[in-house]
Formats: structure tokens, sequence, C-alpha cells
């Protein structure tokens, strides 16, 4: 039986830093085949090569995944300056109406990182620029040396709202990530749920309020050795189970333990 297909979005790259590509990490397949026991499927994220409706037919479920270009400021109505970083506005004009779109239709989604941040753009939040520049922040940055080991290390906890979504997935209320980005949410939309805090109380969790499907976002990395990581693991295996209800039948189905 064909597995259910989770369109991971892509990122643009330069190979070699001259030819175009659109390109995809390796441990985003890897965490999509192995523990959510999904089909990956690359998308180019442009509005050149695709359209939403098209994906919305042909893919199960998404991963938005991170990436180093940011959501544009505009998307929230905010100026863009030298704090904002590269942007990718093809990306912006496909991800955020795919995410509304998911959300009114019930289709499963996982946000990872600048994925994250996209789907709090698309249902109403705004963005701060840089974490590091604010007061008690801690830097939240990937580490400029080291292993892929290193930059992926476990740096903080995240703590849940008790009784939460995250909470009862999870098993437990506080548990350690690594942390690998310089944007985070400033203001939540209306209904941009936040259920996992930082120690210095800088947003890590969501899900979006009366969603009838599934629509967990994480600020971290948990594609990240996601077969043995103990707060991955089970992320991505409710996200799986989430695509293959909506495969079978159409049917929404939300995050549970």
């Amino acid at each position: 039986m064909a597995r259910p297909i989770v369109g991971i979005i892509g990122n643009q790259y330069l190979l070699h830093d001259q030819y175009p590509a659109h390109a995809g990490g390796t441990m985003n397949s890897e965490a999509v085949s192995g523990v959510s026991g999904c089909m990956p499927l690359l998308i180019p994220a442009d509005p050149r090569f695709v359209s939403v409706a098209e994906l919305l037919e042909t893919c199960d479920g998404f991963l938005l995944t991170g990436g180093r270009p940011n959501v544009h400021p505009a998307e929230y109505g905010h100026d863009a300056t030298e704090a904002h970083g590269a942007f990718d506005r093809a990306r912006d004009a496909i991800t955020l109406p795919l995410v509304r779109a998911c959300v009114e239709r019930g289709q499963p989604f996982l946000g990872i990182c600048r994925g994250y941040q996209e789907v709090a753009v698309a249902m109403g939040s705004t963005l701060h620029p840089e974490i590091r520049d604010l007061p008690g922040r801690m830097n939240h940055r990937m580490p400029p040396d080291g292993s892929l080991e290193e930059k992926f290390a476990l740096r903080h906890t995240v703590r849940f709202a008790e009784g939460g979504v995250f909470h009862r997935l999870m098993g437990a209320q506080e548990v350690m990530t690594n942390t690998l980005h310089g944007q985070g949410v400033m203001q939540a939309g209306p209904r941009f749920v936040i259920d996992g805090w930082a120690p210095d109380d800088t947003p890590e969790a969501a899900f979006i309020a009366d969603a009838p499907g599934f629509t967990l976002s994480v600020q971290w990395h948990p594609e990240y050795d996601a077969a043995n990581d103990p707060v991955s693991r089970p992320l991505f295996a409710a996200f799986g189970e989430a695509v293959r209800a909506w495969a079978a039948s159409r049917t929404p189905m939300r995050a549970t333990a």
C-alpha cells in the first residue's frame, strides 16, 4: 500500500554559490519517512512552479521546514530592516496561504523554526527580528562553530502549559530541546495559541485554536535525530497519524496524547 505523502517545503539555494536549486535537509526526509511513516516529497516553494490548490490535492500533509531566509515583515505590517536578515518572498507566497487553507480544511501540517514563524504570521502574529537583542533574552541562534552534533545539541528547556496539547503529547511538562533561530514571535495572533516557552519566556510551541486538524508547530528543530530523541519522536509520530487519517478519508485529526 502506498504511503501517504508529506510535502516538505523546500528552500531556494545556490549550489556552489552559482547554480540555483531548491533544497531540503535530509534529516527532514528521514523524520517524515522513518518516524511519521509517510513518503517525503520535496516542494519547490515558488508560485511560478506550484499553486496552493495543487499542493492541497497532491499532498496529504505538509512539513514547514526551517530555513535561513525569514518571513518578510511586510506580511505582518512592519518595515524591513537590516536586523530582519534575508528573505524568500516566493516561499512566503506559497506557505502563508497554504497554512490558512490547511487550517480551514483540517489538513495536517507541522511547522519547524521558520515554519513555526510562518504559521504564526499566517494567523496574524508579528515577529521580533532578533531575539538576543531583547532585554533578558538568551541567544537562541545556532553556534557558529562545531560539528553538526554540537550545533544541534540540546541547549535549553521548554516548559509546556499544564494539561495542554504538548504536555499530553510528550508526557512531560518540561523537555530539553536544541535552539537554532534568531527571530521569534512578538505578538501572537488571536488563534495562534502559545503552548510552550523557553526559560527566557520566548514562545517555543504553538497550535491553532478551534482548528479541526493537526496544527502543531515548534521553534526548535525536532527533525534532528528524530527517531531517537524522546521529544521529536512523539511529535513526528502524532503528525504521521494525522496524515494517515487525512489520506484515508479526508478526516481531520487533532494532536492527541
